[in-house]
């Protein structure tokens, strides 16, 4: 498993992450400094700590890539690994739970949203659907269902109402192409 805690309750982690990329011994070690309140912040804002652990592994390797990079190119060292690294994490995790609706955290269609009436087959076409669709697409319409507006999901995602409309009905024609259900 990613990050957890062991004898003593020192937070370990993985020397490569979940890919088998290497971590810098260095940033290994400020991972596992900043471990347990990193993995706590990310459980404030909802997140899975099996995920944040890998997330917090995934940073690391990034950082480690940043550290050779400037030890070959001759640039100045980080002064505080460890800020940095948690730096790193908080905007990855920022990053992920923006993306992600807590509705649709699960990759699941939310059981409310739809109703139960006979619309047993709706459903699982629904979630059937929403998962051929990229992470904002579902965001989108996950948001619809509750009653945002155009002009509220563009808010979300930085872009206008139309534009986020167009995305939306662009991401629907290419679900529906490639299920067969239009041409093009």
């Amino acid at each position: 498993m990613a990050g957890e805690l062991g004898s003593g309750d020192r937070f370990h982690l993985n020397p490569v992450d979940q890919f088998g990329r290497s971590i810098d011994p260095a940033v290994l070690e400020a991972a596992v400094i900043i471990g347990p309140r990193a993995i706590a912040y990310a459980e404030r804002l909802a997140a899975d700590p099996a995920i944040a652990a890998n997330l917090l592994e995934e940073c690391a390797h990034a950082v480690s890539r940043v550290l050779r990079t400037r030890q070959r190119n001759n640039d100045l060292p980080i002064r505080d690994l460890q800020a940095y690294l948690f730096r790193v994490f908080i905007r990855r995790v920022n990053k992920i739970s923006q993306k992600t609706p807590p509705s649709a955290s699960s990759g699941r269609f939310p059981e409310t949203e739809i109703p139960t009436s006979g619309n047993f087959e709706l459903r699982i076409l629904v979630d059937e659907l929403l998962r051929r669709c990229d992470p904002v697409t579902r965001d989108m319409f996950y948001r619809r269902m509750q009653g945002f507006s155009w002009k509220e999901i563009g808010k979300v995602h930085r872009v206008s109402a139309h534009a986020a409309e167009s995305r939306f009905s662009q991401a629907l024609k290419r679900v529906r192409r490639r299920l067969g259900l239009e041409m093009e």
